[in-house]
């Protein structure tokens, strides 16, 4: 997971997102839960590339059973890769698929709080919230919880720099 992270933040090699969901792909091919439900849970969100990266052409054993596939407004050929990654990493019996499936569902309808402040308890869209310049890593809902953020040291001290963005 380090090469995921390394090509995320551009430490030491530059940035990709590609890479870096190519590197995902790799682990949970390898059977690593989670990057078996980081790689579900960025396909089912439409991130870049996880879609294209994480596409499964054979689905071994997944079927299309009414209870688990209906009610998601993703295309069925991202669902049916979604449930194989998500199958493929459950192995540990970490978590269930209904559950995992329902959880990105009402992420993706109602939003999620991303803002990296904490406190912060507004909820949005990831799209909706501004990332950090400096650092790409953590995202606020607005200047002012960014600012709060950093003055209290919170991003501070991890993003490496000097003044708030």
């Amino acid at each position: 997971m380090a090469s995921i992270i390394c090509q995320v933040l551009g430490r030491g090699v530059t940035r990709s997102k590609r890479r870096a969901i190519q590197w995902l792909r790799k682990s949970a091919q390898h059977g690593n839960a989670g990057a078996c439900l980081q790689l579900a849970m960025r396909m089912y969100g439409d991130e870049p590339y996880a879609r294209e990266v994480g596409h499964v052409v054979e689905a071994t054993g997944v079927t299309t059973s009414a209870g688990v596939m209906e009610g998601h407004s993703v295309p069925p050929d991202v669902l049916t890769g979604v449930v194989h990654w998500l199958r493929k990493g459950s192995a540990t019996g970490q978590y269930t698929l209904p559950g995992v499936l329902e959880g990105f569902r009402r992420e993706v309808l109602e939003g999620h709080t991303y803002c990296f402040n904490d406190g912060c308890e507004v909820v949005g869209h990831l799209k909706d919230f501004k990332v950090c310049p400096q650092c790409k890593t953590v995202r606020y809902c607005g200047d002012a919880c960014q600012k709060q953020d950093w003055n209290a040291g919170g991003h501070k001290d991890k993003c490496g720099t000097s003044a708030p963005h």
